[in-house]
């Protein structure tokens, strides 16, 4: 049975940049959709796939970040290669993961960064795993550094 609230919901994220007009073209690279709205040091995207009202917010500096990173979640194995070949299609730079472990789970994944540093994963999982990584060292989920190797 479908939870009325889910049915009618969608995540809301608030963002700080210091890099607005950047941003602001990083995320409608990102999720393929033009700005809804745009006012001087204020975007907002209405996003159907997945359901998010995202905002950004030009500020002067930005600071005490404490997110690990964000992402999306795919359900067909393939949608993980096409984000990437989209992706770098547009310039950015991705960071591809196959069949990797990360947090407790075999995942196929690809990841950008916006330009305030926000790491991004699409990701697709295949099944659970006993391991948090693939190493059994890591003691926070990936977040790779993109250019090098992720961090677990």
């Amino acid at each position: 049975m479908k939870n009325k609230f889910e049915a009618s919901s969608r995540l809301h994220l608030a963002l700080n940049t210091t890099h607005f007009e950047e941003s602001t073209e990083f995320y409608e690279a990102l999720f393929n959709v033009e700005p809804s709205k745009i006012k001087p040091g204020y975007a907002k995207f209405e996003v159907n796939s997945p359901p998010l009202n995202l905002t950004l917010n030009l500020a002067k500096e930005v600071t005490g970040n404490r997110i690990n990173h964000l992402g999306v979640e795919v359900k067909a194995e393939g949608d993980v290669n096409q984000q990437n070949q989209r992706l770098e299609k547009l310039g950015l730079e991705t960071l591809s993961e196959n069949s990797t472990v990360c947090c407790y789970a075999v995942q196929d994944k690809v990841w950008v960064k916006d330009p305030d540093g926000n790491a991004w994963e699409t990701f697709f999982v295949f099944e659970d795993s006993e391991e948090r990584d693939g190493s059994g060292q890591s003691t926070v989920c990936c977040a790779p550094t993109l250019g090098s190797e992720p961090s677990c």
